[in-house]
């Protein structure tokens, strides 16, 4: 398999390329150089096309945000983990709200930034569990409920989705639905796409909101 390309936005220099040279060591992930402002993450992402952007949302006088956004707008595959020294909830909601499918806090061990980048190369994310439940109810809490979100979803896709709200992971759900992990994996990309979701983080909140909830102990696989 080829590696994971990763860039690393990120104005704090040292810190940056401590963590590019950490990261740079697993096989299996690729390092460019690292950019230290908007201008310059935008020319590596055109001319390396980094499957992953780790960004800090401060960024000097530039906005992580707008960074988000832009990259969000021109390059919709590119997957953003937001790697920052800010902690608080509310900016790592907007971040996701902007697109990020990941956040960690800049104390945060490099071996967790690398499975991270693993899994957002494969169409996941990642939030702190413990703040995870916070995140999820004030994304919900950004629409009413509505059926129609998920009216193009075929009823397989509809089962997937449903196992995702229960947490499970890909392995988990085609075990639960017999069904081998290429399946599941392909499932899951038509729902994110049908759902216009960057992340599985994105679709649990979606299908949240149109009524989905977790199954309870007990229950019955979903047919």
């Amino acid at each position: 398999m080829r590696p994971i390309r990763v860039l690393i936005v990120d104005d704090q220099a040292l810190f940056a390329e401590a963590l590019a040279a950490r990261l740079g060591a697993e096989h299996d992930l690729e390092v460019l150089p690292v950019a230290h402002d908007i201008r310059r993450a935008t020319a590596l992402i055109a001319t390396e096309a980094p499957q992953v952007v780790v960004l800090d949302l401060v960024l000097g006088e530039e906005s992580g945000l707008d960074a988000l956004d832009l990259i969000r707008r021109r390059y919709p595959d590119v997957r953003v983990v937001v790697l920052s020294g800010i902690t608080d909830i509310d900016p790592m909601v907007t971040a996701l709200r902007h697109g990020a499918v990941g956040w960690l806090p800049k104390t945060e061990s490099a071996d967790l930034v690398s499975q991270v980048i693993r899994r957002a190369a494969g169409r996941g994310g990642w939030i702190p569990p413990t703040v995870l439940g916070e995140v999820l109810r004030r994304l919900f809490a950004d629409g009413a409920p509505d059926t129609d979100d998920l009216a193009e979803l075929t009823p397989r896709e509809r089962q997937v989705l449903r196992c995702m709200v229960d947490g499970l992971s890909r392995p988990e759900i085609a075990d639960r639905l017999g069904l081998s992990a290429n399946t599941v994996r392909t499932h899951t990309q038509n729902l994110l796409g049908k759902l216009d979701a960057h992340s599985a983080l994105e679709a649990i909140t979606v299908a949240m909101r149109a009524g989905m909830r977790p199954s309870n102990p007990g229950d019955d696989p979903p047919l």
